[in-house]
């Protein structure tokens, strides 16, 4: 079933890291960086890619419980504090916006459809990687994993959109990478396509019953393009 009927879409929300950008290597650095400066044993690429999306203080969290068991509230507070510093000097090194999405983002600004990007990453990281990789200027609202009380998969950050934008949730559409996507999507009630190249915490997506997986945003504007001349 084909999901995205951009013609009635007035408001798009955007999961960033797997979604928008791949930017599990940085995450991966500045992690053994903070390991390594806290004395603490190091993690390898793959688990990061496995554990990322859920914000940096689930990252941290993980990481931790991964390393010692669990994860003591000093520790946990150290590593965040350390590892949201450290990540904030080079947030762009190696990250990378994956091929279609700045296709499909310009093919949306064209089609005058608002767009935000929603993401527990903190608000002032994401910012900053929308700016280095010259995506800011397509976002109408960046909302954080600190910017409101309640963080994906709660529907806050979703409905806070919504509301802001004067955007109905049949006019609304998310696009993300994982379950918190999903389930934020279906507790807002409104559409969700989902990635099939992103992170999903190291788990299938297919196992979360998405409403459609795509390989590429750029199959939404042949899609579209489609059903514009039918």
């Amino acid at each position: 079933m084909l999901i995205a009927q951009l013609e009635r879409r007035s408001l798009i929300l955007f999961d960033l890291d797997g979604t928008l950008v791949d930017s599990a290597a940085d995450l991966y650095r500045a992690m053994n960086l903070s390991l390594e400066k806290l004395g603490f044993p190091l993690v390898t690429e793959a688990q990061i890619r496995a554990w990322v999306g859920k914000g940096a203080a689930k990252l941290c969290e993980t990481v931790l419980d991964h390393l010692f068991g669990d994860a003591n509230p000093e520790q946990l507070n150290h590593l965040l504090d350390t590892f949201v510093e450290i990540y904030a000097q080079e947030l762009c090194v190696d990250t990378k916006v994956y091929a279609g999405v700045l296709e499909f983002l310009q093919y949306c600004q064209t089609h005058q459809i608002t767009m935000a990007c929603v993401t527990n990453k903190p608000e002032h990281l994401a910012r900053g990687i929308l700016d280095v990789l010259g995506l800011s200027a397509h976002f109408k609202m960046v909302i954080g994993g600190d910017s409101l009380a309640e963080r994906k998969p709660h529907p806050l950050p979703l409905l806070h959109c919504m509301q802001q934008q004067n955007a109905l949730a049949s006019e609304t559409l998310m696009i993300g990478d994982s379950s918190n996507d999903v389930e934020a999507a279906r507790r807002a009630g409104i559409d969700c396509i989902v990635v099939s190249y992103g992170y999903n915490h190291g788990e299938s997506i297919y196992d979360c019953q998405p409403q459609q997986v795509i390989d590429s945003l750029a199959e939404l504007v042949d899609e579209d393009q489609v059903r514009r001349r039918a």
